[in-house]
C-alpha cells in the first residue's frame, strides 16, 4: 500500500478542493466516501493512517474516480456498490441506486410481516421491479421465516439481484421472474413490494443529472402523471394476495391521495404510511377491503 505518492490525508483533501469548485452537492461526504471507498479503507483508518503515502496505482485509480465524480456519476456507481439496511449490494447499468429514503419501507412492512410470522409460520414476498433486490433482500435477512420472488423486466437487474443474494447469503430464499408487473407470476404473496418508478414524464429531464445520466430510465419513468405502476399493479394485485396480506409502496412526495385513491378504486384500504427523513410521505401500505 505505501508508497511515495502524496499521503491519504493529502489525497482526500486534494478530491474534496476539486469537488467543491466544481459546485458538487455534498462535496466533504463525496470526497471522504470516494477515498475511503477506493482504500477499501474504514472511517477509523482514514484518520488513523492519514499519513501513509500512496502507492502510484492508488494515486492513479483516485484521480480517474475523482474525474468521473465531476462528469456527475455518483460514488457508489463509481465504487460498484452501496450498502442497504446493512448489506452489500453490488450495483449494474439495469438498476435503480438504492437511497436511504427506500429503506424506510422496509421499516414500515417489517411489523406486518412479524405480526403474520406468529399467526402464519412460513411468509412467502414479491419484490415487484426488484432492481438490486435492496428491499426484498433486506426482508429476508430481518425474517429467516420469509421466502421472497424478486421480479424485474432487465435481465440485468434480475442477475445482480441474484448476485446481491447469493452475496448475503440468501440465495436458498430468494428467485427471481422475469416478468412485466404480474405477467409473468404465480402463486399467492403475504406481502407485495414494491419501489416503482413514480416520477412524472416531463418531469425526468429537470433531475439532477446523477440521476438521468446513471440510472436506468425505466426505473424512473412513471408515465405521464407518475402513477402508471400504481395503476398496474392496483389491477391485478388482489389476485397475488393472502387474505390477511398486506402491498408496501414507495410513493413520491406529493403522491399520497392519488395513490390511495387508485387502491381504494381497486378495493383496499390504506392501513399504514410513514414519512421520510425530510418528513414527505414516503409510504403507503395496503390491505384488501374485508
Amino acid at each position: 500500500m505505501t508508497g511515495e505518492g502524496p499521503t491519504v490525508s493529502e489525497t482526500l483533501a486534494e478530491a474534496r478542493r476539486r469537488f467543491i469548485e466544481a459546485g458538487i452537492a455534498d462535496p466533504v461526504t463525496d470526497a471522504r466516501l470516494l477515498v475511503a471507498g477506493l482504500l477499501k479503507f474504514s472511517s477509523t483508518e482514514m484518520l488513523s493512517r492519514g499519513d501513509e503515502r500512496l502507492a502510484e496505482e492508488k494515486v492513479a485509480l483516485i484521480k480517474v474516480a475523482v474525474k468521473r465524480r465531476l462528469a456527475h456519476e455518483p460514488v457508489h456507481r463509481i465504487l460498484g456498490e452501496r450498502e442497504f439496511y446493512g448489506l452489500p449490494l453490488s450495483l449494474s447499468e439495469g438498476t435503480l441506486e438504492p437511497r436511504p429514503d427506500t429503506e424506510i419501507l422496509v421499516d414500515t412492512i417489517l411489523p406486518f410481516l412479524r405480526g403474520l410470522a406468529k399467526t402464519e409460520g412460513h411468509l412467502h414476498i414479491l419484490d415487484v421491479g426488484t432492481g438490486t433486490g435492496a428491499i426484498c433482500l433486506a426482508l429476508l435477512s430481518e425474517c429467516p421465516e420469509a421466502s421472497a420472488i424478486g421480479s424485474d423486466v432487465s435481465a440485468d437487474a434480475l442477475s445482480t439481484a441474484k448476485s446481491n443474494a447469493e452475496r448475503n447469503g440468501l440465495g436458498e430464499r430468494f428467485e427471481v421472474v422475469q416478468s412485466s408487473w404480474f405477467q409473468n407470476i404465480s402463486g399467492t404473496f403475504h406481502a407485495i413490494v414494491s419501489n416503482p418508478p413514480y416520477i412524472a414524464s416531463n418531469v425526468i429531464a429537470n433531475l439532477a443529472p446523477e440521476v438521468t445520466k446513471f440510472d436506468p430510465a425505466a426505473a424512473l419513468d412513471g408515465g405521464p402523471d407518475g402513477l402508471d405502476a400504481y395503476k398496474a399493479i392496483a389491477k391485478d394485485a388482489a389476485r397475488f394476495m393472502r387474505p390477511d396480506g398486506v402491498i408496501g409502496l414507495e410513493i413520491g412526495y406529493d403522491q399520497r391521495n392519488d395513490v390511495t385513491a387508485v387502491f381504494e378504486a381497486a378495493g383496499f384500504q390504506c392501513v399504514g404510511s410513514a414519512k421520510d427523513y425530510g418528513q414527505n410521505d414516503r409510504v403507503l401500505v395496503f390491505a384488501l377491503n374485508a
